[in-house]
């Protein structure tokens, strides 16, 4: 009988032995690893909150470490976002972070639209109350909250925002019961709120008007938009645009007093991308340009191109220059305006100056735009204007200095395609700002920009935007001027 010597087999034991721990230590490691860093999900809201404010925080870097030369960094951020917006409108999340369920189970009653939006849908017997921000239906079996703007991440925003609710409907009698119907509509109720930062152009549009236009299209007219928040002179300024996308009234729902009743509801705007509708996630297909020629028939705007007229010796085939005027206590002001109007003038062209403000007959300024063929003007809310231009015209956004042509890509630059404008950026330099003559030469705000981002916003808008007004030179603003000439049918030898 052969024996084996444990001699051998002890080192194999001790080995295996060392392995064993080896990997044990491991997995404790990485265990401790991933409590460290990884987010603590205790529900799925909590995981997606998680996977929000990580998505925020890495849009939020993208942004602080833009190459200004390049953009790259900004194309980045933006083109994770879209990806981002796209998988939602696929696999909607519940807004207020519950489960939806899954497994082909219906769509919750608010889901995000959008990164910027959330929108609640209901259909059955709808009661809003709006004194107290209420809208009860019969055919939910829990509560929903939401605000109804789309600045979902702002909390500054949506500070001015209020919240509205979508209860079931009480079924019980008494001080219990379901409020009585004093208004019947078979309209859709519509729900949305003029707060946040409204006042501003570009956020007027780009958060009310062109969300509002996206959800209300579909609906045909049969529409009834309850405004929360509501301010009677912002109505007033584009209460044609509302008159367009609704044959109903529109209510000042928080000091309303009825109960009103619909068959359906929707509460918050849908939201696609700045300044724009994304055809793609249209019901339709409706686009941008669905939405400018909405525009058109609400003021009545009478070019849809920016044709020249037949006759050559019609005064009018000369192209229109607008330069978009500001005070120079309000920063961003061109401070040779009418030095550069009498270039412009020597070109050829006809030109007009306008100084947009809260006071501005929209109508009368929004004809006014709609009869030229470039428009120019520094980066700002005046420049929102260019949802009036004619098709084919020309936007010049002048970027002040500061290395901000990541937001002047953003806010304007992208926007134009989807308008079918034409777009120029004149970057102003060094010699071009009065932040010149405000700091001295090595400071820097002047010599280094990128510095003064790391701030943060605040400290940005301040120095770049609010304190600074600018001086083109003339010669360099001749050769884009000229470019815009070429780009328009007047340019072309008919």
């Amino acid at each position: 009988m052969k024996t084996r010597s444990s001699a051998r087999g002890e080192p194999r034991r001790l080995g295996n032995a060392a392995l064993l721990a080896l990997m044990l230590c491991s997995v404790v490691a990485l265990s401790l690893i991933r409590g460290r860093f990884a987010p603590i999900v205790t529900s799925a809201g909590d995981a997606i909150k998680s996977e929000d404010d990580a998505a925020a925080a890495a849009v939020a870097v993208s942004k602080a470490a833009v190459n200004f030369d390049t953009g790259d960094g900004a194309d980045d951020a933006a083109a994770e976002a879209a990806a981002e917006e796209k998988q939602e409108e696929v696999q909607p999340k519940p807004a207020d972070g519950s489960d939806s369920g899954g497994g082909g189970a219906a769509k919750p009653v608010c889901y995000e639209t959008s990164r910027r939006s959330d929108t609640c849908e209901a259909a059955g017997d709808v009661r809003v109350v709006g004194s107290t921000q209420t809208v009860y239906v019969d055919s939910l079996d829990r509560e929903w909250k939401t605000k109804p703007y789309c600045r979902k991440h702002d909390n500054f925003a949506l500070a001015h925002v209020k919240e509205w609710s979508l209860k079931p409907l009480p079924s019980g009698s008494g001080s219990g019961a379901a409020p009585q119907c004093t208004v019947n509509s078979s309209a859709t109720a519509f729900v949305l709120s003029t707060g946040g930062f409204t006042g501003n152009p570009f956020h007027d549009y780009t958060d009310v008007l062109i969300p509002a236009f996206i959800t209300a299209h579909p609906l045909r007219g049969e529409v009834q938009f309850l405004v929360s928040s509501y301010k009677s002179w912002w109505m007033n300024r584009y209460i044609q645009i509302f008159q367009q996308m609704s044959r109903h009234e529109v209510v000042d729902i928080d000091a309303d007093d009825e109960v009103r009743c619909h068959r359906s509801v929707v509460a918050g705007p849908t939201f696609h991308r700045e300044l724009g509708v994304d055809a793609s996630k249209s019901p339709s297909g409706y686009s941008t340009a669905d939405f400018r020629k909405m525009l058109r028939d609400a003021f009545g705007l009478e070019r849809a191109t920016a044709t020249p007229s037949g006759d050559r010796w019609d005064i009018r085939r000369r192209p229109r220059l607008l330069i978009i005027s500001r005070r120079p206590s309000r920063g961003r002001a061109f401070m040779n305006e009418r030095a550069m109007a009498d270039m412009a003038a020597s070109l050829g062209f006809d030109v007009r100056i306008g100084e947009p403000d809260t006071s501005t007959d929209t109508s009368k300024f929004a004809r006014l735009v709609n009869s030229c063929d470039v428009m120019v003007g520094v980066h700002g809310a005046g420049l929102t204007n260019m949802v009036f231009l004619p098709a084919g015209a020309v936007v010049v956004q002048v970027v002040p200095y500061g290395r901000l042509e990541w937001l002047a890509r953003n806010t304007f630059a992208e926007p134009s395609a989807g308008m079918e404008v034409h777009y120029l950026e004149y970057v102003v330099q060094l010699d071009e700002t009065t932040l010149s003559e405000q700091y001295p030469s090595d400071h820097p705000v002047l010599r280094d920009p990128m510095a003064i981002h790391k701030q943060g916003w605040n400290a940005l808008k301040t120095t770049y935007l609010d304190k600074q007004n600018v001086r083109p030179h003339l010669g360099r603003l001749k050769n884009t001027f000229l470019q815009a000439l070429k780009m328009l049918p007047h340019g072309r030898d008919d």
